[in-house]
């Protein structure tokens, strides 16, 4: 059986036997004291622990927030990884290169004929994707750019059909202008 705080002090030699009948008879007079109503509670002690729970509450829910933000910024990059990973096209290995600009330095990647006119029409797109640039399809680029903006590098509009209107629709860009 474990001995109680007074009994400890007592052992111990902390606390003689009058002091520690001393101090049980003050506290129970100052309860009386307080049911009677004669002696005002101090509630500061009570009021600070409070306060100091509900600022540990609070500083606790900021961290839960933190960590929650954490966990959705590491799954929306492992969803836009296996987003790039799964809809990539193969690299090629190619002397005709498409130039695009990323963060104000100019930039390519190898394509053919092809992979250019559908980079230039909005139907492919560039992105970002472990230090290198990867050519992915529109609708890919679209939910990626959901998720991070900043990943998609080149996502051109679609072009349409010219309209029947135009004035200058008898005048054709070559195709073969190339910078």
């Amino acid at each position: 059986m474990s001995l109680s705080l007074r009994d400890q002090l007592m052992k111990a030699g902390l606390v003689s036997e009058k002091q520690a009948k001393q101090a049980g008879k003050q506290k129970q007079k100052q309860q009386r004291l307080e049911k009677k109503g004669q002696v005002e509670v101090d509630d500061a002690i009570k009021q600070a622990a409070l306060q100091a729970q509900a600022e540990k509450a609070a500083r606790d829910q900021e961290l839960n927030e933190q960590q929650k933000e954490k966990a959705e910024q590491k799954a929306r990059a492992a969803q836009i990884k296996q987003l790039i990973e799964s809809s990539r096209l193969p690299k090629l290995q190619s002397d005709d290169y498409y130039n695009f600009v990323d963060e104000k330095k100019i930039k390519r990647i190898a394509v053919n004929a092809m992979l250019r006119d559908k980079l230039s029409r909005g139907s492919l797109a560039i992105v970002r994707h472990g230090g290198g640039y990867e050519m992915i399809p529109r609708e890919a680029a679209l939910r990626i750019q959901e998720r991070d903006p900043r990943r998609v590098i080149l996502l051109n509009t679609p072009t349409e059909a010219p309209d029947a209107d135009d004035p200058y629709a008898a005048y054709q860009v070559p195709d073969d202008l190339m910078w």
